[in-house]
């Protein structure tokens, strides 16, 4: 069996970094990503796909890293059961982030700063 995912987008939100009751950081982003083919209007539609990153990959994407910034993520996809507050349950599909890119380059007064 294979589970693996890799995508390259845009940061949809400015990434938070969380900490869970044990301490251990997460950030949870949605990346942008681009279809390769255009719809029957002509336009190229977008996919919002939620990632989830731990520790490490969590702190150093939140410290670089801003909203509309282009990232590479690799990791694997997971489904899970949510309730709503209302005893409604959904499933949620999201991309467990074993490691994350930055490939936009730094604009040019970061550089001067």
């Amino acid at each position: 069996m294979l589970n693996k995912a890799v995508l390259v987008g845009r940061i949809v939100q400015e990434p938070q970094l969380n900490e869970t009751s044990n301490g251990t950081k997460v950030s949870n982003i949605t990346l942008a990503v681009s279809r390769n083919f255009r719809n029957q209007k002509g336009e190229y539609d977008t996919d919002f796909i939620s990632c989830v990153l731990w520790k490490g990959v969590a702190e150093r994407t939140t410290r670089y890293c801003k909203k509309g910034d282009l990232v590479g993520v690799s990791g694997r996809i997971t489904t899970r059961t949510v309730e709503d507050g209302s005893d409604n349950f959904y499933n949620c599909t999201e991309v467990i982030a074993d490691n994350v890119t930055f490939l936009s380059s730094k604009r040019k007064e970061e550089v001067d700063e």
